[in-house]
């Protein structure tokens, strides 16, 4: 009897163990990863330490990349940060968003994004600063259709800068203190949640603190010059006041990278970074050329990644929302259909797929034109090309040249070339943001060593434009219409269009041409003259 109840112990403390360490197996198991998604405000794929920039220093990035995957070619959803955006949080091209992925336009409810399916899944959600924007949300029950909330989550600004504790590196950098902000909605928001959240930097957009580079050691030799800007002091002074911001964005994940490491949280959240269009200077941003499209990124998660590896598979924005959906084990339930694949196969197995195509494009950016406008450009990268569609080529790609006074009715200067000269400039080429830089070619558009940029930068387009970007990223010799390479451009025409008609995208209807054109901007406007030829607005 001794024995049986002995024997009968031991059965019992076996299951409990067993049960014990099942449920604790089972526990394990059910906890989810949090995700960490950074994204820089206009940084082009050149601008890290990692892809060998002389004049950047991105140590948290460069972390990311080497302790990661590393994409030496991630594609963006467009040269501008409201229809990028838009791209990411829908999974959707900018083009099948309506107005809801233009620039400075509403944001419309049914326009669901991964986020709302993320926090019905049990993921507490926030942001910092920039988030997807500029839209216009609800402002009252008058705006019915309208989102309410910004589309990447609640805001949790709490913590600026002030006099007595700004270690800002120029006075251009906005006043929230990012990282502070990350750790208040850790501690104090996410509870026992697994977190996702935008940590939405608003650097390094324009306006910079002019020579703010010197007080940060940099040097002027150091700065690298795109083939389409001309090589002088003032090129070279922009580019590393803008090296200044991207690392006061870098030092910001940073932190936030050491506080996660600090509460035993980093090793199971997903780190992703990336940025929403290239830089802001002359014939990058606002462009489908490289410099305006091909972004940074880098993504990390030792639990399930192998790290220390670069992927030469391209990858679009339309791609991270699947992406974070499968990872996170959410089906979505509200999302309009996605385009986008999610490339967390290629993440877990290394598996490459360089024969794999992305696409981009663009309507209007800034108020830059007759009766506001676009500039509509499609893209596809395939292989080592880049192919462009200028779907109205008669316009001009950068804004109209010569504004009206909102004031007198009167037609301001051709380029505007005031006497004043902080004022040249102001409300010419308007999808060029306004810096020395873009001052400097103006003033000297005449000037024989600089008028080559100049018009590099404003000059109308062919309709249709060809680079091979392995070889020139700086996308300064057209192939197109070359007999040489017809046969890529014959295949490239058909890989877009067939893209753009399985998408709907209405530029490819004679019915629906200008709908892009008549969607409202909720944004400051600009007056310009009607333009002389007609075929402007021919559809």
């Amino acid at each position: 009897m001794k024995k049986l109840t002995v024997k009968l112990f031991i059965v019992v403390i076996t299951l409990t163990a067993s049960f014990a360490i099942g449920c604790q197996e089972k526990k394990i198991e059910k906890k989810r990863p949090n995700i960490l998604f950074a994204i820089s405000d206009d940084q082009s794929f050149p601008h890290t330490s990692f892809a060998g920039s002389k004049f950047v220093n991105t140590p948290a990035f460069d972390r990311v990349a080497k302790e990661g995957v590393f994409f030496t070619k991630c594609y963006a959803g467009s040269p501008g940060c409201a229809p990028s955006r838009s791209a990411i949080v829908t999974g959707r091209h900018h083009w099948q968003n309506e107005q809801s992925g233009q620039h400075a336009s509403s944001w419309m409810k049914k326009y669901i994004p991964f986020v709302d399916e993320l926090a019905a899944n049990g993921y507490a959600i926030g942001r910092t600063t920039k988030g997807v924007g500029p839209f216009q949300y609800a402002r009252n029950e008058n705006d019915s259709l309208w989102r309410a909330e910004n589309a990447a989550g609640p805001a949790y600004d709490l913590v600026s800068y002030n006099e007595t504790n700004d270690e800002r590196f120029a006075s251009g950098i906005v006043n929230a203190n990012y990282a502070e902000n990350f750790k208040y909605f850790l501690d104090s928001i996410r509870g026992d949640k697994p977190f996702f959240y935008w940590f939405g930097c608003k650097e390094p957009h324009l306006v910079y603190e002019q020579g703010s580079w010197k007080r940060r050691g940099k040097k002027l030799e150091e700065a690298e010059v795109p083939g389409f800007l001309p090589d002088n002091e003032v090129i070279r002074g922009d580019l590393l006041d803008y090296a200044v911001e991207i690392e006061w964005f870098d030092l910001h994940l940073q932190r936030m990278l050491e506080y996660l490491e600090e509460i035993g949280e980093l090793d199971n959240t997903i780190v992703i970074v990336t940025s929403d269009n290239g830089m802001p200077l002359p014939r990058a941003k606002a462009n489908c050329y490289d410099y305006g499209v091909h972004v940074p990124m880098a993504i990390r998660y030792p639990k399930e990644i192998q790290g220390d590896r670069i992927s030469e598979t391209p990858v679009s924005f339309i791609d991270l929302a699947p992406t974070i959906l499968e990872i996170t084990q959410t089906k979505p339930q509200k999302m309009l259909p996605i385009t986008g694949k999610s490339i967390w196969d290629l993440l877990k197995s290394g598996k490459e797929n360089k024969d794999r195509v992305v696409y981009a494009g663009r309507e209007r950016h800034s108020s830059s034109r007759y009766q506001n406008w676009g500039y509509p450009q499609r893209c596809v990268r395939k292989g080592d090309y880049l192919y462009i569609w200028n779907a109205i080529p008669n316009r001009w790609p950068a804004g109209a040249p010569q504004g009206i006074n909102p004031k007198t009715g009167k037609l301001n200067p051709l380029y505007d070339l005031f006497d004043d000269e902080t004022k040249i400039g102001e409300n010419v080429f308007s999808d060029i943001d306004q810096s020395p830089s873009k001052q400097f070619l103006i003033k000297n558009n005449n000037n024989p060593e600089v008028s080559e940029y100049f018009h590099l930068s404003v000059d109308k387009r062919p309709e249709f434009e060809l680079f091979n970007v392995t070889t020139d990223m700086d996308c300064l010799n057209n192939l197109a219409g070359k007999e040489e390479y017809s046969a890529i451009e014959k295949d490239l025409t058909q890989t877009l269009f067939d893209e753009l008609k399985r998408t709907n995208d209405t530029r490819m209807t004679v019915e629906e041409f200008g709908t892009f054109d008549t969607y409202k901007r909720y944004s400051p406007m600009r007056s310009y003259p009607k333009p002389e030829s007609e075929k402007e607005i021919e559809n």
